[in-house]
């Protein structure tokens, strides 16, 4: 079994419609959210939580920076295909005509040991 990584992407546009959701809008996609978690069900490792606050750290030091990185999860499943089936409809993609997900395949370091594989 891998473990892949999902980055919920949007445009500023829709966090900030978000930011602005009445308790109805935001309480149905919660129910979204809560339909795609069981439909998924143990391949959902993580449903992850809104992100934002994004800095980016060089050399030079940390700053603020725009992302359009609004969310995150994590997934189990057996390859980059199931994976993929796992959020090939998801209600994100919905939101808006530029909302993307992109999935990440956890990698192994062989240099950690049995445990890191």
């Amino acid at each position: 079994m891998g473990r892949y990584i999902v980055l919920y992407e949007a445009p500023l546009g829709v966090a900030e419609r978000f930011a602005q959701a009445t308790p109805e809008e935001a309480m149905a996609g919660m129910e979204l959210w809560a339909d795609w978690a069981h439909k998924i069900g143990p391949g959902l490792v993580d449903p992850g939580k809104p992100l934002g606050n994004s800095h980016r750290v060089t050399t030079r030091g940390a700053a603020t920076t725009e992302s359009n990185i609004i969310g995150m999860s994590i997934l189990q499943a057996e390859s980059m295909d199931e994976a993929l089936v796992m959020v090939k409809d998801h209600h994100h993609l919905h939101w808006a005509e530029d909302c993307e997900i992109i999935v990440l395949e956890e990698l192994p370091i062989p240099e950690m040991g049995p445990q890191n594989r």
